[in-house]
């Protein structure tokens, strides 16, 4: 879910926006290999840098604004303003390489809303969107939602640059609604959640056509990836819209299901029972067996205090507002790090299969079911204790087998991973970055699509006994 807070935005030049919409084109041939794309002449510049920018135009958007740019990556637009760095703050190793050399043209805008959560650009408006198109393209398309509760550049370190690098197209939406108190947008219990797949849905349509106009023809090979949140929406969108998408890559998507598992089945457990394991004494064991018992896995222990001061109790209580706000009367998300018993409404007592039935169909709205239409890899590490992997993909792994999918499905579980990469700095000698076993799925995902070759049986990856952190950053064979 990735909410670590952000830091101050840069300021950002001002540019000129643009208005405008367009019909999206019909579909496409196969994809060819990175190799073949290289150097980009025969798929590529569509007649030079940035040619066509005039006349690109997102369909849909209330707002867009388009520019030229010299680099698509944060290696140039960190300088430029053309990404935000409080977005991605957080999410990625400190060690990570940062790729360059992408020039292109980057278009910002926004589709028509009602929440003004998102302030990039000083805009106030929900629902924004980037597309980027580098100049020599591979004639792909990547497309993402953002993890947490974050606007849309979250993704650009840990997934755009190295999309961006290897010739693909790339777009993201903020899932229309942002920051902490994204449950306030909509009518009714779920209604912002439900919200972030019809804009990962309208933003994918919207980008097909922008790239048709960009390079005179159509995706190839539209690709749906994100962590967190954003691996839920790859997950909903491969149930729900497999004609829009050849594949995806969900990294540690978060698990809706009505009957639980879920956020409200595991976090509760562990605002109960964390103080007294941490308090020590006789009762700390029990309580570490609770939380053991809630599917907060063992050895996890040295991560338990961080997420209990910034995760646990912040992530209950603003999305159990967003789905069951009469738990807590006329009060807003709760109350912060209230003991069991303390005051009614308190999120330490929570108990979902107690609550009435209006709750479990908000989450009903929004579940998952299992029933993926296209292939997806889904990677998870095994010491998530955000969300748990025995409580989140090892049974979203379960419900694609038994709806009869598994012959599109891949799952690799990461030893020694969590939840969030920038966590491996601090327990460099516990830990081991995502991101690499990220990147080994895409590849491994597009050579399934090009060519048949199906990736390694689902597994567990073993940490390389001996590895340095420039080994794990750089590397993670899937077939290991």
């Amino acid at each position: 879910m990735a909410l670590l807070p952000g830091t101050a935005r840069p300021t950002r030049p001002r540019r000129r926006a643009a208005l405008g919409a367009v019909a999206v084109a019909a579909a496409a041939a196969l994809l060819p290999s990175p190799a073949d794309a290289d150097a980009g002449s025969a798929l590529g510049s569509a007649a030079g840098h940035c040619a066509g920018l005039s006349r690109l135009l997102v369909p849909g958007a209330e707002r867009q604004q388009a520019d030229c740019l010299d680099e698509l990556t944060t290696a140039g637009t960190v300088a430029s303003g053309h990404t935000d760095p409080a977005d991605w703050a957080g999410l990625t190793p400190k060690g990570l390489t940062v790729p360059g050399g992408v020039p292109g043209i980057q278009v910002d805008g926004y589709f028509p809303d009602t929440s003004t959560t998102n302030t990039n650009h000083g805009w106030n408006h929900d629902a924004q969107f980037v597309v980027r198109l580098p100049d020599r393209w591979n004639g792909g398309l990547v497309v993402a939602g953002t993890p947490g509760n974050r606007e849309q550049y979250a993704n650009d370190r840990a997934i755009a640059d190295w999309v961006l690098a290897r010739g693909y197209a790339y777009a993201a939406t903020d899932k229309g609604n942002t920051g902490l108190a994204f449950h306030r947008d909509g009518s009714r219990p779920g209604d912002a959640v439900a919200e972030w797949n019809a804009r990962l849905t309208q933003l994918t349509r919207a980008a097909r056509a922008v790239v048709a106009q960009r390079y005179h023809r159509p995706p190839a090979r539209t690709l749906a990836t994100g962590m967190s949140n954003g691996g839920y929406l790859v997950r909903w969108q491969l149930e729900n819209h497999p004609e829009l998408y050849d594949g995806g890559v969900d990294w540690e998507g978060t698990l809706w299901r009505a009957e639980g598992p879920n956020l409200f089945t595991f976090l509760p457990a562990a605002l109960r029972h964390y103080p007294a394991y941490a308090a020590g004494g006789p009762g700390a064991e029990r309580a570490r067996a609770e939380l053991h018992r809630a599917g907060f896995p063992a050895g996890s222990e040295f991560l338990w205090p961080f997420h209990h001061q910034v995760y646990w109790d912040l992530t209950q209580r603003i999305y159990r507002e967003e789905f069951d706000p009469a738990f807590d009367g006329a009060a807003e998300a709760g109350t912060p790090y209230c003991a069991p018993g303390s005051i009614p409404g308190c999120d330490a007592d929570y108990d979902y299969p107690a609550r009435p039935a209006d709750v479990r169909a908000a989450v009903e709205r929004i579940a998952l079911t299992g029933r993926i239409g296209k292939p997806l890899i889904t990677i998870h590490g095994t010491l998530d204790v955000l969300l748990p992997i025995g409580r989140d993909s090892d049974v979203y792994a379960r419900m694609v087998r038994e709806a009869g999918r598994g012959g599109l499905f891949r799952y690799y579980r990461v030893e020694d991973g969590t939840h969030t990469d920038a966590l491996v700095d601090s327990f460099p000698d516990r830990l081991r970055p995502l991101l690499p076993c990220h990147r080994s799925a895409v590849t491994a995902l597009e050579t399934w699509l090009a060519d048949g070759l199906r990736p390694p049986a689902s597994r567990t990856v073993a940490r390389p006994a001996d590895a340095d952190a420039a080994t794990l950053l750089g590397d993670c064979p899937l077939d290991g």
